[in-house]
């Protein structure tokens, strides 16, 4: 295979392995679900992962079409996308995402919504389908070349959407096993990650739009 096919599914497959966060999200998960059976969560899985995907696969395909028809260039919406990475990315390092994450979660539950909405709310959007991850699913599409550029970008966004959804069938044996501490740790990880990889994008935006090479 092409090894820069390679390292655009790596560089992609990271990037949303981090926005997505879904070790981070299934404490959340676990704490929604903890009321039902083993077939109720195993539901609400399959059902918010499928929500996120519907989300996310539809900015991915029409994230072009609407910067056409608003007049914005894709080295705006690069630096504009490295930008809101950067936010995203404090926020986990200080653990304000997760705090958030949790006050919906809290909401939800005091909430007398039925138990089948956390899948769509807040789990479906926007712990999976976050603004984070619709934003760089059009950026990456918007910057590909090729259809086998595309297809790699939605294979690694697949994939990272596949892990979620094994995650979340095993949330409750892995928070327990991992620990809040862990978690927290490798959300921080996470996060100076993206800062790393948000600062790129924001360097190629400015590049781009005033031409530095």
């Amino acid at each position: 295979m092409d090894p820069a096919l390679i390292s655009l599914f790596t560089a992609s497959f990271v990037t949303f392995f981090v926005l997505i966060d879904a070790i981070g999200v299934a404490p959340i998960f676990a704490s929604l679900t903890i009321g039902g059976d083993n077939a109720y969560r195993r539901r609400m899985a399959f059902k918010s992962v499928f929500v996120a995907t519907i989300i996310i696969y539809g900015f991915a395909f029409g994230g072009a079409w609407l910067l056409d028809s608003m007049h914005i260039t894709i080295h705006a919406f690069r630096a504009a996308g490295g930008i809101l990475l950067f936010i995203i990315a404090l926020d986990m390092v200080f653990e304000k995402r997760t705090e958030r994450r949790e006050s919906r979660a809290e909401d939800v539950l005091a909430s007398d919504q039925p138990a089948e909405d956390v899948a769509v709310f807040p789990i479906g959007i926007p712990m999976i389908a976050g603004p984070g991850t619709i934003a760089t699913a059009m950026l990456y599409m918007s910057n590909s070349q090729s259809v086998m550029e595309s297809a790699v970008v939605l294979a690694a966004l697949g994939a990272n959407l596949f892990v979620c959804l094994i995650i979340f069938l095993a949330a409750g044996p892995i928070v327990r096993a991992l620990g809040d501490s862990f978690v927290g740790a490798l959300t921080r990880i996470l996060g100076v990650i993206l800062a790393a990889l948000s600062i790129q994008l924001l360097i190629d935006g400015i590049k781009g739009a005033f031409n530095l090479g």
